[in-house]
Order: structure tokens, then C-alpha cells, then sequence
């Protein structure tokens, strides 16, 4: 008997890739019912080649279903994953609502899959910030070889990572840019058509943004707490797919030979790093895989045990929508849930 799978938020960019990836890595499931608000109710989305109708959040039943892929949002989440949770359904949820939460375990399988056991505390599993997630499956296997010391990070991050929203914004000021309209900043805080913007999430005290403080809080909580990591965060005129510039500090000698090496074997990695034109990946290849693409590995002389890599991944797949399924699946595979007996 297979798993009963619902999706919180299955209109929007991510809940859509959610079905799409569920059918095309055969998820073990017999049922999968797309939910979302009221205003939703009705909405045909796809499946594989079946097409299902969406069902309203506010008034779903979660008794017999086994597995809740929650991207709805972190107010929607914080409201709803307790109480889906306490039906007996693990929810796996893509908000940052319960990424710092002791006993709730923030996953990416490639890095801390062993840390999945602790989802019965709630019955919650968190997903990471997209940026997050590509950057530690390039990590991981590098600190088990070499122990990272300290993390620079810079990010470039596609306008999908602001949702739908984001998407229209960039095509419409592009469109007005080359038809000489008017061109309006609704979603971004400065236009971003043809320009970057140093800014995502809000501003805290000490001047960093919050996606800033996510990547060195959630690094910390699924690598080692004892990394230093810091990050700037930019926003780029991309529609998929996160790029990041990473300077690492490792505490034993590595070369960049050494890295390339433990990358083309590290799961969830693709090496592509030949030293010429076009020998490196960008995110207009990356969008619509699996993979996270590193690129430019190259030793930093300008500290001991220093290395630079070029980092790529589509953040709708591996940043969300796929990270989330994979989570799914290790709780299959771990035999840590079983389907529930469906009513007579």
C-alpha cells in the first residue's frame, strides 16, 4: 500500500514543482490531493499526465494522510503544521517557521540525514532557506575531508526565490524597459530589471538582512555550530536558479585538485569545471535540475587552507520543491513512517 501525500500551497511556483517531482522520481504514493486557500478551491493543477483538483486547506482532514509537503508560507505553517502534526501526519514544511526550533530537525538528506529522527517531537520536519541547501551539499564532504573553519559567502539569487510575484515583477520591468513605460518597484525595494539588488528579506540591528542571518544560523544547525559563516545576499535579475561565490577556510591542507575530486564523488554534487570559456555552470543550465553545479574551484593564496568554488542549483528544485520530496523519501526509506489503513 502506498503513501496518502497532500501539498499545502499547491498553486504557487514551489507546490506545483512538488507534484511535478513527486511523478517523476516515483514517489510511493496513492493519493495525492493539492491544497490551498479558499480562493483556490477548484483550480486544475497537473500531476504527471493527470490533472487534480485543489482542495481548501481550512477544511482538509489530515486522519489518513501520511505525509503534508507544506508551502503555504510561514504564517499558514505556524497555524496549521501543529495541528496537522497531532493528526498523525509528518508534516515537511518549506517556510522558515520552524527552521530554529530545537525539536524540530532542519534537513537536507546529502548533509544531516541522520538527524531526521527527531521529527516525532512534532511531527514537523523543516526545509531550508534554497540558498542554504545548495551551498551545504557542496560543503558537506568538503568539512568531513578538511574540517571548514569559515564560510564567505556571496550570493546571487533568482527572482523566483520571491515567488510568483517576484517572476512577474523582473518580466514586466523588462518589457517596459525596451517599450519605454514607466517602470514600477512593487515587490523588489529598487527596480530589478537590469540591475542587482543587496537586499532580501528584511534588515536587522546589526545591518545584515535576514536571509543573511538564515544561511549562517541554518549552516550552524545542520553542519557544525562551531563554523564562522558570513554572508551577503543580492538579489540578480535571473528568473530561476541561485548562484553563489563561496571563499572557504578549511583547518587541514586541501588542494583544489584534492576538492574537485571528493566533489565528482559527493552525491547531490556535479563537478563541471573546465578552465575555459563556457567551462563552468550558470543558472539558466542549472534551472530544471537536480543537481548543484560547482564550478571555478580554485585555491585562495591569500589565506592558509583557502579554496574559492562556484556554486549553482535551481532554487525551485534543490532549494525547495526536490529537497522536500527527498525528505519524504528518507522517511520511507528509514522505514520511519508507514502508510496508514485506509478507511473501510
Amino acid at each position: 500500500m502506498g503513501f496518502k501525500v497532500a501539498i499545502a500551497g499547491a498553486t504557487g511556483n514551489v507546490g506545483r514543482e512538488m507534484l511535478n517531482i513527486l511523478e517523476e522520481r516515483g514517489f510511493p504514493a496513492d493519493e495525492v490531493v493539492p491544497l490551498a486557500s479558499r480562493r483556490s478551491f477548484g483550480t486544475e493543477v497537473s500531476y504527471g499526465d493527470r490533472t487534480l483538483k485543489v482542495k481548501v486547506l481550512d477544511t482538509y482532514d489530515f486522519s489518513d494522510t501520511d505525509i503534508c509537503l507544506m508551502s503555504a508560507g510561514g504564517a499558514v505553517s505556524k497555524d496549521w503544521s501543529p495541528k496537522i502534526g497531532r493528526q498523525g501526519c509528518v508534516v515537511i514544511d518549506n517556510s522558515s517557521a520552524w527552521r530554529y526550533d530545537a525539536d524540530v530537525p532542519l534537513i537536507v538528506p546529502e548533509v544531516n540525514p541522520d538527524a531526521i529522527a527527531g521529527f516525532t517531537k512534532r511531527n514537523i520536519i523543516a526545509n531550508p532557506n534554497c540558498s542554504t541547501a545548495q551551498m551545504l551539499v557542496a560543503l558537506k564532504p568538503l568539512h568531513d575531508a578538511a574540517t571548514i573553519r569559515r564560510v564567505v559567502v556571496s550570493t546571487y539569487q533568482s527572482v523566483s526565490g520571491a515567488g510568483k510575484e517576484g517572476m512577474d515583477e523582473l518580466f514586466t520591468q523588462t518589457r517596459a524597459v525596451f517599450v519605454a513605460d514607466p517602470v514600477e518597484a512593487k515587490k523588489f525595494t529598487k527596480r530589478i530589471a537590469f540591475n542587482v539588488i543587496p537586499h532580501i528579506d528584511v534588515f536587522l540591528d546589526d545591518g545584515s538582512t535576514k536571509e543573511e542571518w538564515k544561511m549562517v544560523a541554518e549552516t550552524k544547525k545542520m553542519l557544525d555550530p562551531k563554523i564562522k559563516v558570513t554572508a551577503t545576499c543580492v538579489r540578480v535579475p535571473v528568473f530561476i536558479g541561485h548562484s553563489e561565490a563561496i571563499n572557504l577556510e578549511f583547518e587541514k591542507p586541501i588542494t583544489a585538485d584534492e576538492a574537485r575530486d571528493i566533489l565528482r564523488d559527493a552525491p547531490g554534487c556535479l563537478v563541471i569545471d573546465k578552465r575555459e570559456n563556457g567551462g563552468y555552470v550558470t543558472p539558466l543550465e542549472a534551472a530544471g535540475e537536480d543537481a548543484t553545479y560547482i564550478s571555478r574551484i580554485r585555491e585562495d593564496p591569500t589565506v592558509e587552507n583557502g579554496l574559492n568554488l562556484w556554486c549553482v542549483s535551481d532554487n525551485l528544485r534543490k532549494g525547495a520543491a526536490l529537497n522536500a520530496v527527498q525528505i519524504a523519501e528518507l522517511l520511507v526509506e528509514r522505514n520511519l513512517i508507514q502508510p496508514k489503513r485506509k478507511a473501510a
